[in-house]
C-alpha cells in the first residue's frame, strides 16, 4: 500500500523571491535594500508562520494527534495561522486567548477569522496567561479548554522544531546579503534564521514589543534546538512604537509611503516596524557604505 501523500500545507516550498528595491533613503548612504518576500511562501500560511508551523504540524500528524492547541492575544497572527492550518489539514484547533474580559464580547476580525476556520476559543485572565509556563497552571488551562492530550504549539509557534524550519530561511539567504533583518515577536524566527546563515552574515532582529527580554529567550531557544549558540545575531531595540499592535500616525504614514513607492502591501504590526527601523538605522550610519540588507517580509496585511 502506498503511503498517503503529504498534505499540500506541509509540502516543502520553493525559496520565496528575493527582490531588490530602489529607495533613495538607503541608496544615498550606499546601502542596498532587498526584500525577501516570505509573505508569498504559502497562500494561507505566509512567511514565518508556515516555516514555524509546518514542522510542528508534521510532528502532530506523525504522532496521531487530531487536535492542536496554542496560545495568543486577541490580534495574534499565530492564532490565525494555526486555525487556517487546522482547516487545511482537517485537524481540530483550540486557541487559549489572553484576556478573560473578551469572553462574551463581539469577536474582532482576527478572532472571527479563527472561529470561522473552526478554532474553539478559550479566554483566560491575563494573570493566568502570564503563568502558562508553570506546569500546574498549564495543565489547568488545558483542562479548562478541553484540550488535554492535544498537540501543544507554544505562543508564536516558537519551539525547537520551529527553529529548524526557520533555519531553512537562513540557508535560502546564504551569500545573498551582509545583514538579514526580521521583525521579532517571540524571537523564534530570528533564532532559527541566524543558525541557517553563512559565515560573515549577520541576522538583525527588530523587536515589536518593548521590555528587552528577547535576548535571553533567543539564547534559550537556540540551546533547545541546536545545543547552544548558533550564528551571529543582534537586536535593534526601541522600534516597538508604543507596544504590540500599536500603529501611531507616523508609522502609518511611513508604511503608506513605502506602499506607494514600491507597490508592496506593508503589514503594520511587524513589517512596517522592521522597515522603519532599517531606514532609521541607515540614516544614522549604522551600516557601512556597501552594505547589503535583506529584509524578511514575514506577512501581509
Amino acid at each position: 500500500m502506498k503511503p498517503e501523500p503529504e498534505p499540500d500545507a506541509l509540502r516543502p516550498r520553493p525559496p520565496s523571491p528575493l527582490v531588490e528595491v530602489a529607495d533613495e533613503r538607503f541608496e544615498r548612504h550606499g546601502v542596498r535594500l532587498l526584500l525577501k518576500r516570505d509573505d508569498l511562501v504559502h497562500p494561507e500560511l505566509p512567511g514565518n508562520k508556515w516555516r514555524k508551523l509546518a514542522p510542528n504540524l508534521r510532528a502532530a500528524a506523525q504522532t496521531g494527534h487530531g487536535t492542536l492547541v496554542t496560545f495568543g492575544g486577541a490580534y495574534s497572527n499565530h492564532l490565525r495561522a494555526t486555525a487556517a492550518a487546522g482547516r487545511l489539514l482537517g485537524l481540530g484547533t483550540v486557541g487559549i486567548v489572553r484576556g478573560h474580559e473578551l469572553a462574551g464580547q463581539p469577536l474582532n476580525d482576527s478572532l472571527a477569522r479563527c472561529a470561522a476556520d473552526g478554532m474553539r476559543l478559550h479566554f483566560v485572565s491575563r494573570s493566568e496567561y502570564r503563568r502558562k509556563g508553570e506546569p500546574e497552571v498549564l495543565a489547568r488551562l488545558l483542562d479548562e479548554a478541553g484540550a488535554r492530550g492535544a498537540y501543544a504549539v507554544p505562543e508564536g509557534g516558537s519551539n525547537a522544531l520551529a527553529l529548524h524550519g526557520c533555519a531553512e530561511l537562513g540557508r535560502e539567504l546564504r551569500g545573498a546579503a551582509d545583514v538579514v533583518a526580521v521583525a521579532c515577536g517571540t524571537g523564534g524566527t530570528l533564532a532559527g534564521l541566524a543558525a541557517g546563515l553563512g559565515p560573515g552574515q549577520r541576522a538583525l532582529g527588530v523587536p515589536v514589543l518593548a521590555g528587552g527580554f528577547l535576548g535571553a529567550e533567543i539564547r534559550s531557544l537556540q540551546a533547545a534546538a541546536f545545543g547552544g549558540p548558533a550564528g551571529d545575531w543582534t537586536l535593534a531595540e526601541g522600534y516597538d512604537h508604543g507596544g504590540y499592535a500599536r500603529v501611531p500616525a507616523g508609522l502609518e504614514a511611513f508604511a503608506a509611503d513605502f506602499e506607494a513607492r514600491h507597490a508592496l502591501p506593508v503589514e503594520r504590526v511587524y513589517v512596517a516596524k522592521l522597515l522603519w527601523a532599517l531606514a532609521d538605522l541607515t540614516a544614522s550610519g549604522a551600516f557601512p557604505r556597501g552594505t547589503s540588507i535583506a529584509a524578511v517580509v514575514t506577512g501581509r496585511p
